[in-house]
């Protein structure tokens, strides 16, 4: 598959724009900058931000296994979601395909770029149906939304059919792996080197603890890479998120206990919730929350904010009929969630 071919016309004879900090390469040690209209009075972010993150892209690359060149950041995930709709998607003629029940930013944001949305249901077991995906696809499906672990079911796809569709669809695959932290599954980043259409982005919000900075991550190939830095706001990770992104993913022993605490939780709770005699069914899940089937959804959840606990009312999404979203909270949440969710 030849990416080029893929991309708008008008985004690969873009000519980016070059900021102050882009033009000058050199050592900052005993420089004078006068060259961005800053404000020279030193208090820590007087000065712009590095446009290309390089000393957070080595930190992540280090965690990771990823090359910095096979990495763009987002101020959030969805900052790089609406990114990689610009750069392969012409308005008004190309389409995207998502699978609900899933991430609705996906629709939105083609929606906001004037991009037709193919929707193809997951099957009752939330998988893809990947026959019917190819079959509906046409020359101007130009990326395929998978999100695994899926939000709001928790599962994550087959590994064969995730690679079936690399394989066979004509566009570009965006494996969005935001809960990949709390699944047994390896990331696809592992696997650009094979699939040049691969595109997999990640988050700080979940397993990291920094939904509060907005820090999301793309993994693709220098190809992509290349262009999707071509196109994105100069500026879009300001100092401060970049400050406490290093900050916090130099922690990784702390990330790591907190992520096998949130998998022993969801554990006990899964087990907990099974008890229950409103609780149809409980659904395996690989992320940091748990989708259950209740008798009400609307009901449920009513008692549960009476009672001063908030979670996700699904039902209303597709093959979510009475379902509700639990995230895992803290020990002593969630054992506030069982005792209330017992006495109803």
């Amino acid at each position: 598959m030849d990416i080029q071919n893929l991309i708008r016309p008008t985004i690969k004879a873009l000519k980016p724009y070059s900021s102050a900090r882009d033009e000058f390469k050199g050592k900052k040690e005993d420089m004078i900058f006068l060259d961005a209209n800053e404000n020279p009075y030193e208090n820590g972010v007087n000065r712009y931000p590095d446009p290309q993150q390089w000393e957070l892209k080595k930190v992540i690359s280090k965690l990771k296994g990823i090359p910095t060149d096979n990495i763009l950041l987002g101020n959030g995930s969805d900052e790089v979601l609406d990114l990689i709709i610009r750069m392969f998607c012409e308005p008004n003629r190309d389409n995207i395909i998502i699978l609900p029940p899933t991430y609705g930013m996906y629709e939105v944001l083609a929606n906001v770029n004037a991009i037709e949305t193919i929707a193809i249901q997951l099957s009752e077991s939330f998988q893809p149906k990947t026959d019917q995906i190819l079959n509906t696809s046409n020359s101007n499906s130009k990326i395929l939304f998978l999100c695994t672990p899926n939000n709001p079911t928790g599962n994550s796809f087959s590994i064969d059919e995730v690679e079936k569709l690399l394989n066979q669809f004509k566009g570009i695959v965006v494996i969005d792996e935001a809960y990949i932290d709390f699944s047994e599954q390896e990331s696809w980043s592992k696997q650009l080197h094979k699939f040049p259409n691969l595109v997999v982005t990640q988050t700080l919000s979940k397993a990291y603890g920094m939904a509060g900075i907005r820090l999301g991550i793309c993994y693709a190939s220098e190809d992509i890479i290349s262009v999707l830095n071509k196109i994105k706001p100069p500026y879009n990770i300001n100092e401060l998120t970049q400050q406490k992104a290093i900050e916090q993913l130099n922690k990784p022993n702390l990330v790591a206990e907190q992520i096998e605490t949130l998998l022993s939780e969801r554990k006990s709770i899964t087990e907990s919730l099974k008890t229950l005699d409103f609780v149809v069914e409980v659904y395996p899940s690989d992320a940091n929350f748990v989708l259950i089937k209740v008798d009400d959804a609307n009901k449920r959840y009513n008692q549960l904010m009476e009672k001063g606990i908030i979670i996700r009312n699904r039902t209303n999404q597709p093959l979510c009929e009475n379902c509700l979203r639990l995230t895992i909270g803290t020990s002593e949440e969630n054992q506030q969630l069982i005792s209330i969710l017992k006495s109803l």
